[in-house]
């Protein structure tokens, strides 16, 4: 009978490296859950002394505050709010009034951007240095003082309201804010908001039908006539059978003051300016940063196929640009929302100013304003970088198709 084969013994080396990485993994979950453990009683230790410091200061603690009156008036409210009204009332005035701002400032912000970057890699010289004296000026100097130039210097210099800039006898612009005329919803505002709905949809349909039939053919549609068609005629056929969709409200000058239309207060006029202007200088840094990260050959092959420069820029370069472009433009929209908190410079009524500022003067509930504040903050944030990063997931499948 044969004998069987020896084992050549393990070496002790080769066993302790054996054990020691077969325990990796629950040495791992180990360390994690200790780590958690840790956290959760730092965090509960944490809750518990400051629940101990109010109650020896005799600081009332929750969101019962929230119910009580507010007490004082708000100089621009997109809803409908008095003094009578609760802070909680106040909450949703001075988030509304930052989400209007954010939005304003990054559309704005997004098109000047976009606009100085295009000019800075134009051949023209005198375009190009102005654009790149544009960013070089405005980046380099702080957020504050532009706020504090735009309300103090510019909008404050502006005549009284007797003496306004008149805009064709609709807008007037004077030192208490732009008065333009009002919207008034009228019965045949319904089909009106159909039509331009299903204007732009047409139009977006076609541009696409366009582009895909450009890549796959080679061949140019000219769409414009059509898109101006969708865009013009459907509204006023619907303006023509169901009647205007609006009726406007002209503001008129009554005593020291303008009655009627709608008031732009200088404070939403300064900060919008101040914000679109100093993000717009480094977006465009972005995004010509973005269009020089694509290899030349893209812009000689689109022209070889004989589209023009704006067309190669548009179809082509853009396109490719925005996968680069994408996440610092996205740390950019979310430094302009939270830029938006110095707006308690100038007395714009947003959400730091109402709220964690004059609400917590009054109240004094300094955990429970501060921990809504930040939350908001927290959450406008994760939602702008959960909406880019969807569009850049859009533009990297269309790349790959």
């Amino acid at each position: 009978m044969p004998m069987e084969a020896r084992k050549p013994p393990r070496q002790f080396g080769t066993r302790l490296r054996r054990l020691v990485l077969g325990d990796v993994d629950r040495i791992g979950i180990v360390l994690q859950l200790a780590f958690v453990a840790l956290l959760v009683w730092l965090a509960r230790d944490i809750v518990l002394n400051a629940r101990e410091n109010l109650r020896a200061q005799h600081i009332s603690s929750g969101f019962g505050f929230l119910s009580n009156s507010a007490g004082f008036a708000v100089n621009q409210s997109l809803i409908p709010y008095s003094e009578s009204d609760t802070y909680l009332r106040v909450f949703v005035v001075g988030l509304l009034n930052t989400l209007l701002v954010s939005v304003i400032g990054i559309v704005f912000a997004t098109i000047i951007g976009f606009a100085v970057a295009l000019g800075r890699l134009s051949p023209n010289w005198l375009l190009s240095r102005i654009c790149t004296g544009y960013v070089e000026l405005i980046r380099n100097l702080p957020l504050l003082f532009q706020i504090l130039f735009w309300y103090l210097a510019v909008l404050a210099a502006l005549p009284s309201p007797r003496q306004s800039i008149s805009a064709f006898g609709l807008g007037f612009l004077n030192n208490r804010g732009f008065v333009i005329p009002h919207p008034i919803l009228q019965s045949g505002w319904s089909v009106f908001a159909v039509a331009v709905a299903s204007g732009i949809c047409a139009s977006l349909a076609m541009s696409y039908y366009s582009r895909r039939r450009l890549f796959a053919t080679g061949e140019k549609l000219t769409i414009w006539p059509f898109v101006l068609a969708m865009l013009l005629g459907l509204p006023l056929l619907s303006v023509g059978l169901f009647g205007s969709p609006l009726h406007w409200e002209i503001p008129q000058l009554r005593g020291f003051n303008f009655v009627g239309g709608v008031r732009i207060v200088p404070e939403l006029v300064a900060l919008t300016l101040a914000l679109s202007t100093y993000t717009a200088s480094f977006i465009a840094e972005t995004v010509r940063a973005g269009i020089l990260s694509v290899h030349k050959g893209q812009m000689e092959a689109g022209a070889s196929l004989g589209l023009s420069r704006r067309e190669v820029l548009r179809l082509v370069i853009v396109p490719q640009a925005m996968r680069v472009i994408l996440p610092p433009l996205t740390n950019q929209y979310l430094n302009l929302t939270k830029n938006s908190s110095l707006a308690v410079a100038i007395g714009y009524p947003d959400l730091f100013s109402v709220f964690a500022g004059t609400t917590l003067s009054q109240t004094g509930q300094a955990v429970e304003i501060i921990a809504m504040t930040m939350g908001f903050y927290l959450a406008i944030s994760l939602l702008t970088s959960a909406a880019m990063s969807i569009y850049g997931w859009r533009i990297d499948r269309s790349l790959r198709a």
